[in-house]
């Protein structure tokens, strides 16, 4: 998780300062979405990462996207793990204690304490809605690349459950805040003000969910629904019980991938 300065800026450090909610997320969705890949899987399945690479990743959360993948590690001649939030970093560490070769460090992508042109891969995935400043992020990215260097980033889109459950809920206006930020439908434009070759990908998945109380223990995490807390849990159940089919809700994802090269 990275942040800089904004409205949202405490909120969101209050939200990422322990790893607790981005856990309960992380569970959730590896529960119940009906793709068994693994969105974590399927985003390391595209990284071509060379013998001896420098890779950089931004906002590494709890580190979970490494796990099962030790090979692409001892591949990197150097790997370094960031995030903004401390409490990330400690989680991160702990995931990943059984793995060799990497450091970490704490590091906002709006100001990157790295030299020019020092990275052939930098990762940032799920974190870019997050940064005030997504030009000048953009531009610390493509400056610690090197001039051949690839930009990995994966994020959500626009037409997502949230919005699906902010219907059912109710929910608009200062109740319902999405952040469209950096989707799968405006990303690419962002990333051509820095990047001359970008290509998006998209991840198919649903979520199938069969235990109630798991999604309210998910929407409860979520600062785009935070008006839910607002609501009794027995009427929270009672309108998820209205969209429950065959002892399930369905849930539609619109995730997916930029993979970013060349300058601009």
């Amino acid at each position: 998780m990275q942040i800089g300065s904004s409205n949202n800026t405490e909120a969101v450090k209050a939200q990422y300062a322990t790893s607790k909610g981005l856990s309960t997320r992380i569970n959730f969705h590896d529960k119940y979405s009906t793709n068994q890949q693994g969105f974590g899987n399927w985003i390391v399945s595209y990284y071509d990462i060379k013998e001896d690479a420098k890779v950089l990743e931004l906002g590494c959360g709890t580190g979970s996207t490494w796990l099962g993948h030790k090979e692409t590690i001892a591949k990197c001649g150097e790997l370094i793990l960031t995030d903004f939030s401390e409490g990330m970093l400690e989680t991160t560490k702990e995931t990943l204690r059984d793995y060799k070769g990497i450091e970490y460090k704490q590091a906002d992508i709006q100001n990157l304490p790295f030299e020019d042109d020092s990275f052939d891969v930098v990762i940032a995935n799920m974190m870019l809605y997050h940064v005030p400043d997504i030009d000048k992020a953009m531009k610390e990215v493509r400056r610690v690349l090197k001039d051949d260097g690839v930009f990995y980033c994966a994020t959500f889109g626009e037409h997502n459950f949230t919005d699906c459950l902010a219907e059912w809920f109710n929910l608009s206006g200062e109740k319902f805040n999405p952040n469209h930020n950096f989707t799968l439908q405006n990303g690419e434009e962002k990333l051509r003000t820095a990047f001359s070759l970008v290509m998006a990908l998209v991840y198919e998945d649903t979520l199938k969910i069969t235990d109630t109380d798991d999604l309210i223990d998910y929407l409860l995490s979520l600062a785009s629904l935070k008006a839910i807390n607002d609501i009794p849990t027995q009427k929270i159940k009672e309108i998820l019980s209205e969209h429950e089919v065959n002892g399930e809700i369905v849930l539609p994802k619109e995730y997916g991938m930029f993979i970013a090269k060349g300058n601009k």
